[in-house]
């Protein structure tokens, strides 16, 4: 149910699902209610603006970014067994078979830091996590496209683990417990976006994993400035800043952080 009422909030919160119920309700009202249909009117105008603004929802990544740093230089990578690499990198699943090439999106640093890892510190071992995360579940598994990703980089198969059931955090963490040969008890480097960072740590210490995070895909700097307006950049920051801290304040709600 979680993840079927994680997969409807996330249309709800699409910017332009803000512009979009007060324009038809406007459309809907113009004849009979014309104050009530200007009103409306405005609102999807002002909804729209502030879509567009980025510098909230920029503040609200690097809130979530900076809340676990990167390793520092010189770390001892010895202590660790492997990384943990979390899907959410790869584009979907019809254009990996229509092409019949990988294709990744713009976390794409989730893969390749993974790769860089492996290639650096041969003892390493990588475990991928990733199913299908969408309604209807089709295509082909997040994990059955890693492995093409990391065969075509030249990663050793012996060197990667694969879990393809899950579906969301919670499961990345619950499932990849599970599989022959990893020790949740063994120190892990845990890999996924920086702004997702907070609630990965969060579900993955709760369910008994010893990790260690490291975090690649920032999507922000020395600051967001006030003055930052985008008609395309400014939605998306804001869909992608909504959907991780609702998701974080849901997790920490339900008791899985």
């Amino acid at each position: 149910m979680m993840f079927v009422a994680s997969k409807l909030l996330a249309f709800a919160i699409q910017p332009l699902f803000w512009v979009l119920v007060p324009l038809v309700g406007s459309l809907l009202l113009a004849r009979r209610h014309a104050r009530i249909s200007r009103q409306l009117t405005w609102a999807a105008l002002a909804a729209l603006l502030l879509s567009c603004w980025a510098y909230l929802p920029s503040t609200m990544l690097e809130h979530l970014e900076s809340r676990h740093p990167q390793l520092p230089t010189g770390t001892d990578m010895r202590q660790f067994t492997g990384v943990v690499v979390l899907g959410g990198a790869l584009a979907r699943s019809d254009l990996w078979t229509a092409h019949n090439q990988v294709a990744l999106n713009d976390s794409a640093e989730r893969m390749t830091a993974a790769v860089s890892l492996a290639r650096q510190h041969p003892h390493l071992q990588l475990l991928f996590t990733g199913g299908v995360a969408s309604l209807p579940a089709a295509g082909l598994t997040e994990a059955v496209r890693a492995k093409m990703f990391f065969d075509e980089m030249g990663v050793a198969p012996s060197r990667v683990w694969y879990e393809g059931s899950s579906r969301n955090t919670f499961e990345n963490a619950s499932l990849s417990a599970t599989l022959a040969g990893v020790d949740t008890r063994q120190r892990w480097l845990l890999l996924t976006s920086a702004y997702h960072m907070p609630r990965s740590m969060g579900v993955f210490t709760k369910a008994g994993w010893n990790v260690t995070p490291y975090p690649v895909d920032f999507r922000t700097d020395s600051g967001p400035a006030w003055y930052d307006f985008s008609l395309r950049y400014g939605p998306e920051t804001w869909e992608l800043a909504l959907h991780e801290m609702l998701g974080y304040w849901a997790y920490q709600l339900a008791g899985k952080i």
